[in-house]
């Protein structure tokens, strides 16, 4: 068997993540306001330096968008129990709801579109979900 090629690899991904960012019909919001949203709500309340390096914006601009998803009740900031000093940022109830949605709005889009495809193209999906998980779980032991 070949070699994975990184740039093959690369390219076809970064055609799968431009489409598949956009499968829930319904955009309201920037695209880094929603990771941000994504992002609390997969891993648990943040310091605002940790979502300027997340997210790889300017320490204004998160918090730009922290205020505005703040006043839109997405999230909430309170004191960081392990540092008085910092704040930390939490999705709330409501940012969570936002979340659940997306994710139902794509679970539907992707099933039409695995719908279309031939059956050794989904049994090959099936058996690469495996690497793909491992290749974002190396990817989050680096980051941290």
């Amino acid at each position: 068997m070949p070699d994975l090629d990184p740039a093959a690899l690369t390219s076809v991904m970064e055609q799968f993540t431009r489409m598949f960012i956009r499968l829930p019909a319904v955009q309201q919001r920037s695209f880094t306001t929603l990771s941000v949203l994504h992002t609390l709500a997969g891993r648990g309340p943040q310091r605002l330096s940790a979502l300027t390096a997340g997210e790889q914006v300017t320490q204004p601009a998160i918090t730009q968008i922290v205020a505005k998803l703040e006043r839109d009740g997405l999230v909430a900031r309170g004191p960081d129990p392990s540092d008085g000093r910092a704040v930390l940022v939490r999705i709330t109830p409501r940012g969570a709801a936002t979340v659940a949605s997306r994710r139902t709005a794509r679970v539907a889009r992707m099933a039409e579109l695995v719908a279309l495809l031939e059956p050794e193209h989904r049994t090959a999906l099936t058996a690469a979900l495996p690497a793909l998980a491992r290749l974002a779980e190396l990817d989050d032991e680096r980051s941290r």
